[in-house]
């Protein structure tokens, strides 16, 4: 199979706005607009009476840092031709109207103080944009809780996990990207939010980032509380494995007699090896860039990164290792290598998962977005589980699986290839700690059953693609008209397929759902956000290609897909 993913981005100068008059006059309307040679005006009477000046281009600034479900921005120079888009003025006009979406949420059930907590990875910018956080959250009237360096599944634990309970988190991280990037990850009890309620609060956020054009104080009212919610969560990651495994003969060290290397790539992972890992009695000498590091001087962390893989494959090998894993920055994504030294990630993944949850609930369907080869829809199906290919973007793909559950189709497990997962059990959440407990359970259980072939068995009748390559182009346009310049390319590619103009090429599709051999049709009538928009096609040299053009991101001066 080989794998083509598009990424078309926008390099492009902002234009400056277009004159309009954006309402008509109302005396009854607590705001007049009204046009101007260079920008809409609105004068707004309000509570704190005084007057706001509404600027597109700038409320433009903060739409853009919108990124599917997340934000996302530059927050740091560094990076040629890219401004510093993330500033503590826009942090906290974000985290305000964050805090406000959650109040509001919350007024039926008459709480009395919204309590919000905030966790970070090392990047260098997290202490300044942190103080804005903080600064937005008081001004929206919650009650802030600082958890330090933490990831992003501990930060959604932290509104679950007694006595903390938070009502909302938030994770500051921008995931495996640069140090000069950073970005917010948003919680409530329910899961992360989906991209349209971010969009809802980048709009309100970006008229007040607009209004106001200040720096962000640094002298908080009310300084944020300090809590140490990792510990609980590690605890919490070590009791599950603890009981499950439910070892005969050494409960409370289920790893004894294990080792295993973790590579946490100077981000937040290194405290699996400390606090989970060690204190259940496995051997992690030769584990590699524990300490967070925001500058992440030996590599991406990031499980896809090859340099990553190939430090942890060669420390794998030379400890003879049972296992190795890889964490990403704020640990939302895992990669493993098996005791062989063979890398576990992309479609392996899904397929190790997939045979662990098969295992466990026979028939069950597996979500995965369409870059998945028709070797891991064999590998599900021959084990009695059903296949649903569906839209590129981990939202998308765990989205689809409660909507699944939601309508009777028992889903356990929802994959994307960049290695985020969600598990049913595990309140779908993508967690790459998560996932890496359910293997080492696994791989324990195998132990105690006497096999020694290690983890890496139970995919080895995956068929491997013979080929697998990953394109990104660029589409020059306008930021606010990337996405939609990027879509129209799209179906022009789509027709252009239909009309038989690229030989040996035809859609495998109806366009809105991934059908393929032993895939559940999606017959869904109510149709749901989606940050994706995407076609799959096969050629007919004996290999399944599929070109999938997706994840639109508005980031910055970029339109990527």
């Amino acid at each position: 199979m080989a794998s083509t993913t598009s990424n078309i981005s926008s390099k492009a100068n902002i234009l400056p706005s277009f004159l309009r008059l954006t309402k008509p006059f109302n005396p009854n309307n607590n705001f007049i607009t009204f046009k101007s040679p260079a920008r809409v005006i609105e004068s707004y009477s309000t509570s704190a009476r005084y007057n706001e000046v509404v600027v597109d281009e700038e409320i433009d600034k903060i739409r853009r840092l919108q990124n599917g479900s997340d934000v996302r921005g530059v927050a740091l120079e560094g990076e040629k031709g890219r401004p510093v888009t993330l500033t503590p003025p826009a942090v906290e006009a974000i985290a305000e109207s964050f805090g406000e979406w959650v109040i509001n949420g919350l007024a039926a059930a008459e709480v009395e103080s919204v309590k919000v907590s905030l966790g970070r990875d090392p990047r260098i910018s997290g202490g300044v944009l942190s103080v804005a956080v903080f600064a937005g959250l008081a001004r929206a009237g919650c009650e802030v809780f600082d958890m330090g360096l933490a990831t992003t599944p501990a930060c959604f634990m932290s509104t679950l996990l007694p006595p903390f309970s938070f009502h909302a988190s938030i994770m500051m991280t921008a995931s495996h990207l640069p140090y000069t990037r950073n970005g917010l990850k948003f919680f409530t009890k329910r899961g992360g939010l989906t991209s349209t309620e971010v969009e809802e609060i980048c709009e309100k956020a970006g008229r007040k980032y607009a209004n106001r054009m200040l720096k962000v104080s640094t002298a908080l009212r009310v300084p944020p509380t300090k809590v140490d919610f990792m510990t609980a969560y590690s605890k919490h990651l070590r009791d599950i494995i603890k009981q499950r495994v439910n070892h005969p003969s050494h409960y409370d060290s289920p790893l004894r007699g294990f080792q295993i290397i973790v590579n946490a790539g100077n981000g937040s992972g290194g405290f699996f090896t400390w606090d989970v890992v060690d204190k259940l009695g496995a051997d992690t000498f030769g584990s590699l860039h524990l300490n967070p590091d925001g500058m992440f001087p030996n590599h991406i962390p990031n499980p896809e990164d090859k340099t990553a893989m190939a430090l942890t494959r060669a420390a794998v090998l030379e400890h003879k290792a049972d296992l190795g894993i890889v964490f990403d920055t704020d640990v939302d994504r895992s990669g493993v290598v098996d005791k062989h030294g063979n890398p576990i990630n992309g479609d392996k993944l899904i397929a190790l998962m997939s045979a662990i949850v098969l295992k466990e609930h026979p028939g069950t369907t597996v979500v995965t977005d369409a870059r998945t080869s028709m070797a891991l829809t064999r590998f599900i199906t021959e084990r009695g589980g059903r296949h649903c290919l569906y839209r590129v973007g981990y939202r998308n793909v765990i989205d689809k699986g409660v909507q699944l559950n939601q309508e009777g189709i028992e889903t356990h497990l929802m994959m994307e290839t960049s290695g985020h997962g969600a598990l049913k059990e595990n309140h779908f959440l993508d967690d790459g700690a998560y996932m890496v407990v359910k293997i080492m359970i696994e791989m324990v259980r195998m132990k105690l059953r006497g096999s020694e072939e290690g983890i890496g068995s139970l995919i080895a009748d995956l068929e491997e693609p013979l080929e697998s390559v990953e394109l990104r182009m660029d589409v020059l346009s306008e930021p606010r008209f990337a996405k939609a310049k990027a879509v129209e390319i799209i179906e022009q590619f789509r027709n252009y397929i239909e009309e038989g103009r690229l030989q040996g090429w035809e859609l495998d599709s109806c366009g809105d759902c991934w059908v393929s051999d032993g895939c559940l049709v999606d017959s869904n009538d109510d149709a749901f956000a989606i940050d994706a928009h995407m076609y799959r096609f096969l050629v007919a040299s004996g290999l399944d290609k599929f070109v999938d053009i997706s994840e639109i991101d508005t980031f910055a001066t970029k339109g990527k897909l």
